[in-house]
């Protein structure tokens, strides 16, 4: 487990992990587009619900700059699945970083091992897996997505 979080022009390792459709979702199959990883804390939380939610309202929005966004949290792919059918997710895919528990985000460095799951964190990375830009948010807040949307259009 990294004691730092991802840095500005670190190199991503290409990930798979299970959505909550079942389906592998890796990153290699999307060469040649952004990638947004919004980390949540986990599932079935007002914030996080209201975080994914105004991640899929956005969906398209993100689509048109070619960047896939991806809603990712240490629950399983059944919660998820549950979850998105409550929410009402549409588009997004929510990654579940369940087992080994919270893996990418340890490789992340944005794992809480105290509390069990990963902070409040987006990160995106360029058509080549390269970080262009990450923030940390509060735990109780909730990421303003258009603020990524203005700064990468």
């Amino acid at each position: 487990m990294r004691e730092d979080i991802i840095k500005i022009d670190e190199l991503f390792e290409e990930m798979s992990l299970t959505d909550q459709n079942g389906t592998l979702v890796e990153t290699e199959k999307y060469k040649g587009k952004k990638i947004l990883l919004s980390f949540h804390p986990l599932a079935w939380t007002p914030v996080c619900a209201d975080q994914m939610k105004g991640l899929d309202e956005l969906y398209r929005e993100f689509e048109a700059l070619d960047i896939i966004p991806l809603g990712v949290s240490v629950d399983s792919s059944q919660s998820k699945r549950a979850w998105a059918e409550h929410l009402g997710i549409q588009k997004l895919q929510l990654l579940a970083d369940f087992w080994p528990h919270g893996e990418l985000a340890k490789k992340l460095g944005i794992f809480m091992e105290d509390k069990g799951f990963s902070k409040r964190v987006n990160i995106l990375l360029d058509e080549n897996r390269k970080v262009i830009w990450t923030k940390i948010y509060p735990i109780k807040e909730v990421p303003d997505f258009k603020e990524i949307l203005a700064n990468f259009k």
